[in-house]
Order: structure tokens, then sequence, then C-alpha cells
């Protein structure tokens, strides 16, 4: 069993920055390759970030690329996810989630544990 908890959601204007963290309880976190996801009211829960469970390989869907970083400090069995120039439409709730497995992963239904999510709001 593997309890998640994200923090650092928040309210944001246009092209500010957040910087999310998930905790992991237990043991040999780097043995769980990591998620992010997120869900707008209304529509169905997508993928942001993946993070493998050495942290040396990641993956980012294509809104994101280039604006967001996923990273992991297995010493503190924690992942973060460092969003900057945030637009309006990337408000949602943001979830993290775990595999048991270090290999990437895209898909809701790869990930085995889920946080409880925290509130992104970015304002025009």
């Amino acid at each position: 069993q593997v309890d998640l908890v994200e923090s650092g959601g928040g309210l944001v204007q246009a092209g500010g920055s957040l910087r999310l963290s998930c905790a992991a309880s237990g043991r040999a976190f780097n043995g769980y390759a990591m998620g992010w996801f997120r869900q707008a009211p209304g529509k169905e829960r997508e993928f942001v970030s993946t993070i493998s469970g050495s942290g040396y390989n990641t993956a980012y869907a294509d809104s994101v690329k280039g604006r967001f970083t996923v990273s992991r400090d297995n010493a503190k069995n924690t992942v973060y996810l460092q969003m900057n120039s945030l637009k309006p439409e990337d408000t949602a709730v943001y979830f993290c989630a775990a595999r048991q497995g270090t290999t990437r992963a895209f898909r809701t239904y790869d990930y085995n544990y889920w946080g409880q999510g925290t509130q992104v709001t970015v304002s025009s």
C-alpha cells in the first residue's frame, strides 16, 4: 500500500509558476514509477507527466512540454511538478499516481495508487 499526498496547488495569474509536491508513504519508493494527471471540470482525467523509478526518464503531454518539469527525490519519497508559464487552460485538479514497477506509464489504468488531488487555478 502506498499513500500519496499532494500539496502546492493554489491560485496564480497567467504566466506565473507553481510547484506541486507529492509525498509517498512506504518503502522502496524508487521501485515505483510516478505520474501526474489533471482533471478539469466536465472533462476526463488526462496525462500530464511521468517519471521512472530512478528519475532518469521522463515524459510530458504535448500541452505542457517545455513549461512543466517533473522530478523526484527518492531519499525524501517525494515527486515534484514544477509548472512555469501557466495558462488558464492549465486550471484543473492535479493528481499524482504511483505504479508498481519502474517504467514510465501514460494511462490512468497503469497506476495502482492515487492521491486526493490539489487544485490549481490560473486566472487570466
